[in-house]
């Protein structure tokens, strides 16, 4: 993952207020929040500042992200380093049972799968997966695919982005690791991804996302409430 490390150092361009009034007097003063593409490419994610830390981000990202836990990449990363083996983390990065262990310690549950294509299509609980990108072994968050097979991922090293199915069975190692527990948000950004601007405004292009298909994933109930 080292060669991630430029892009996430890269210069940020800060959002800024565009006043649409100073030239426009019938809109009376408006001003604009403006979005930098750095910012709108990090939305709704936590970013890994180590290269060994992608694995402590997907966790940050889902716990706060999906869950509305004030946390951070670094508290996580601190949490799950007190468990490991800091020698073997730094050397080859955080493991799926580095991340259940420290769910679990939260009073969360971690559970790892394997489904078919058709099923991977339908998952729409944001879950890590753990990608090869060039021979580094690299974890991310899938947040969705698409009924156009477009992979939605939430990924700590190079922000939001979206690959196609084929890319993403490719570098993907075939099991995905599920966080659950009580204060999950369906309605989160992090579940709902914004499509392509090409495609926006046409309905039907996710799976819908209902209860019965929360509890198959392995939450609970009481979890829904």
């Amino acid at each position: 993952m080292r060669w991630l490390l430029p892009l996430l150092f890269s210069p940020v361009v800060w959002s800024a207020t565009l006043p649409m009034g100073e030239h426009l007097p019938a809109l009376g003063g408006l001003a604009k929040p403006v979005q930098s593409i750095q910012e709108r490419r990090y939305a709704n994610l936590e970013r890994q500042h180590t290269d060994f830390s992608c694995g402590a981000a997907a966790v940050a990202t889902i716990l706060r992200h999906a869950y509305g836990q004030a946390t951070n990449e670094r508290w996580v990363m601190d949490g799950m380093m007190a468990m490991a083996d800091p020698a073997q983390v730094k050397r080859y990065g955080f493991s799926m049972l580095d991340m259940k262990q420290y769910v679990q310690m939260l009073g969360m549950r971690a559970r790892g799968y394997r489904l078919s294509d058709a099923k991977l299509r339908q998952v729409r609980v944001p879950t890590i997966v753990l990608l090869n990108i060039r021979g580094y072994q690299h974890f991310a968050v899938l947040r969705a695919i698409d009924r156009r097979d477009r992979v939605y991922l939430a990924d700590p090293a190079l922000g939001n982005r979206i690959i196609s199915f084929r890319e993403f069975k490719e570098s993907w190692n075939g099991i995905l690791l599920a966080v659950i527990g009580a204060g999950y948000r369906p309605d989160a950004p992090l579940a709902n991804p914004s499509p392509p601007f090409s495609a926006r405004g046409r309905d039907g292009l996710f799976a819908p996302v209902n209860e019965t298909s929360l509890l198959d994933f392995g939450f609970q109930h009481k979890e829904l409430m």
